[in-house]
């Protein structure tokens, strides 16, 4: 960006004078943009699938959220009612809330710090053998259906290689159905979540420590940094803020979207609704009873809660290194 453009954008709009005569900071604008249409036609394609798959769903979702929608007919707006319905009047939707809320503040923090704990131990070891480890934790999470090697070992049988060496021991005396007793199934599916959790979040962390300028570690110690922990609050964290803050976002959604590693083991629904999420409840209006406009509903409550927690995520790491 040259000087004039530079100084262009710090004065104010009346004194936008490149001709002789004052022009608007919209035809300022525009004309900059004709300057620079290459950028914007590379950009294009991707802002337009992404006002299209994106901006525009979760704008229809908004308005649908006011009406009842059956997909047959067209949307009759009701305001509030589907709100007042979902916190007054939907007993199911509590168990949904409270379940979610347990999965999202278990398995998105767990994730999200042993993901960057192991990337930062891997960061340490030489490059074949950080290539080796990181491919053995990286493999669960591009496997499809690699958690159901869990559904293998905590079968509900003698078969079972849990029921099996627990029967050996003399710790049970016939086999426990793991997947569809209560006391076990959240546990288990917050186990087998942070397992396969440790995916493009874990790439990105060390791809993140690998760029660090190692001449920070050298300035560091001479300003008095002593130990790693130092080292890592005050140089490692701060160098890669941004890695950081799209790993956090990876782990928010995730933990929010907590439903398919539910169904594949313990089914739809789990016993006694003990594993039941907002996902599952919005999949459920929406796919079985075609309810789209409470469905959309409890996607806006999700699309909420998500965002709030990336606000808070946000802020958080600000205060990094400080």
């Amino acid at each position: 960006m040259s000087d004039n453009v530079v100084a262009a954008q710090e004065m104010p709009e009346e004194d936008y004078q490149p001709s002789n005569r004052q022009v608007t900071r919209w035809q300022y604008t525009r004309r900059e943009m004709k300057k620079k249409w290459a950028g914007y036609a590379m950009v294009g394609p991707f802002l337009i699938m992404f006002l299209t798959f994106t901006v525009v769903p979760v704008v229809m979702t908004f308005f649908l959220s006011f009406t009842h929608f059956n997909m047959l007919e067209l949307p009759e707006f009701c305001f509030m009612d589907n709100y007042i319905r979902l916190f007054l009047e939907d007993d199911l939707f509590l168990t949904a809330f409270q379940n979610t809320m347990i999965f999202a503040l278990t398995t998105g923090p767990l994730s999200y710090i042993l993901s960057f704990l192991l990337a930062w131990f891997i960061n340490e070891l030489g490059p074949k053998v950080r290539a080796a480890i990181t491919f053995i934790f990286y493999g669960p999470s591009i496997s499809g259906s690699a958690y159901l090697v869990w559904k293998l070992i905590f079968q509900g049988d003698i078969y079972g290689i849990a029921n099996g060496w627990l029967m050996k021991l003399g710790v049970i005396s016939k086999p426990i159905v793991f997947f569809q007793n209560t006391d076990y199934i959240v546990p288990l599916c917050i186990i087998v979540s942070v397992w396969t959790s440790l995916g493009t979040a874990f790439l990105s962390f060390i791809a993140g420590l690998q760029g660090v300028d190692r001449s920070l570690y050298e300035a560091g110690a001479v300003d008095g940094v002593k130990n790693r922990w130092q080292e890592l609050w005050y140089i490692t964290l701060p160098s890669m803020k941004s890695i950081l803050m799209f790993g956090a976002v990876l782990s928010i959604t995730g933990a929010f979207g907590f439903g398919g590693v539910v169904n594949a083991l313990c089914g739809n629904p789990s016993t006694d609704y003990v594993a039941w999420t907002l996902q599952h409840h919005m999949q459920d209006y929406l796919g079985s009873r075609f309810e789209v406009g409470y469905a959309s509903c409890i996607s806006m409550l999700l699309f909420v809660l998500m965002f709030g927690a990336n606000l808070f995520i946000k802020n958080a790491l600000g205060k990094v290194g400080k």
